[in-house]
């Protein structure tokens, strides 16, 4: 597909190893500092979603865990419903497709499995676009608040994170200790091979459903990627403030610590809201690349332990099909079709909205999303129009490779 990725950034603002779970030896927490288990999905892009209650509340909410996150954020819709009314603060938080005013709730309450966090401060952010493009409600996103706090392990091959209290721990073996710094958000090292041999820092961000994103500055004033190199398909993503143009193209080499990646999909982004902090930062690594380890977050000893687990070798998605979906109104609706791509010579229109793809009227996004991203045979999909014909068309989803 048209690559619809989510980019949270709150700036201001061999065999699969399980890390650190109760009653297993593969590391030295001791069990008295256990606090709880979270259990998470995994949506498109190795997002983190789980279980969140607030105050007095006893629905559970949907909250993305992500270390790309400052600190704790409600969406605008869910606040309205739990009647919560923000503050309007002073100052401005800057996000990967533009500036807001910050909202702000005062002494509030989070409980995280079987944590409480008290007295804090949470900003009020509009995630209607994020609950559109995954096809369900996101409530809120949980960050340096929870991460800062406490010892979390997040073993992607069980989806479940254990916490515990904040301290030493020795790390198993077959993995690499990272040892980022922290100020708000990880930044770490990194490595990269195209045109030449290039080091920089990065946001560690599970929070972005990309392998890598890199500022325009960085790529051109480092002199990237090979001149010759293939033409970058435009693609477009979706963060704070709105949607957002990139040129998505593919890395030849990616390093972390010892870990090797070839041919990694990778955005690139005109930062004009100075996310990236360049030349500090060269962008950021998001969990399309993380989650093929299981992580042991330690923000406390400024450490980030990977294990390679069960994904470390599974392939990149380098499908390009220039269409993007979401629901609306509870129904799935094209909402962009990029002029050139394979989906506008299929007959895409923006505003069609999705009857069924390969037969299937299960109207899932995150199962569409998944069809519309197949490289290989045709995708047959079935469209109504808003002059309510049904129309059949039939998309060749290309490689960008």
């Amino acid at each position: 597909m048209r690559h619809f990725l989510t980019i949270l950034l709150f700036l201001l603002l061999w065999q699969a190893r399980s890390a650190a779970a109760p009653g297993r030896d593969n590391t030295s927490i001791p069990a008295d500092r256990y606090l709880t288990t979270i259990h998470f999905r995994m949506l498109i892009g190795g997002i983190i979603l789980g279980k969140v209650q607030i105050g007095d509340f006893p629905d559970s909410l949907n909250f993305i865990f992500d270390t790309g996150c400052g600190g704790v954020s409600l969406d605008s819709t869910t606040a309205q419903r739990l009647k919560l009314v923000p503050r309007l603060s002073s100052y401005m938080i800057r996000g990967i497709a533009g500036v807001r005013p910050q909202r702000l709730l005062d002494d509030m309450r989070l409980r995280v499995g079987q944590i409480h966090m008290d007295s804090l401060t949470i900003q009020v952010g509009n995630y209607d676009l994020l609950s559109s493009i995954y096809g369900e409600q996101i409530d809120g996103i949980v960050g340096y608040t929870f991460f800062s706090r406490f010892l979390v392990t997040i073993d992607y091959d069980s989806l479940k994170m254990d916490v515990y209290t904040a301290g030493p721990v020795r790390y198993p073996g077959g993995g690499f200790l990272l040892k980022p710094r922290v100020f708000g958000l990880p930044m770490m090292e990194g490595q990269l091979n195209d045109a030449r041999d290039i080091n920089s820092r990065f946001f560690f961000d599970t929070g972005a459903g990309l392998c890598l994103l890199f500022s325009s500055h960085f790529t051109d004033d480092s002199a990237v990627f090979a001149p010759k190199k293939k033409k970058p398909v435009l693609a477009e993503g979706a963060g704070l403030g709105g949607k957002k143009e990139f040129q998505l193209t593919t890395l030849k080499n990616f390093y972390i610590g010892p870990f090797r990646f070839k041919h990694i999909p990778t955005y690139i982004f005109d930062d004009n809201n100075d996310i990236t902090g360049y030349p500090q930062l060269g962008g950021l690594i998001g969990n399309d690349l993380l989650r093929r380890f299981n992580l042991i977050v330690n923000y406390a000893r400024s450490e980030i332990y990977l294990v390679p687990n069960t994904t470390f070798n599974q392939p990149f998605d380098y499908s390009y099909s220039g269409v993007s979906i979401g629901l609306i109104g509870g129904k799935i609706i094209v909402t962009d079709v990029m002029k050139g791509s394979p989906a506008e010579k299929a007959g895409f229109r923006e505003g069609d909205v999705i009857l069924e793809i390969n037969g299937d009227s299960r109207q899932d996004v995150q199962i569409y999303q998944g069809l519309l991203r197949t490289i290989g045979p045709r995708v047959k999909v079935m469209v109504r129009r808003n002059e309510g014909e049904v129309a059949q068309l039939s998309l060749k989803v290309k490689s960008i490779l």
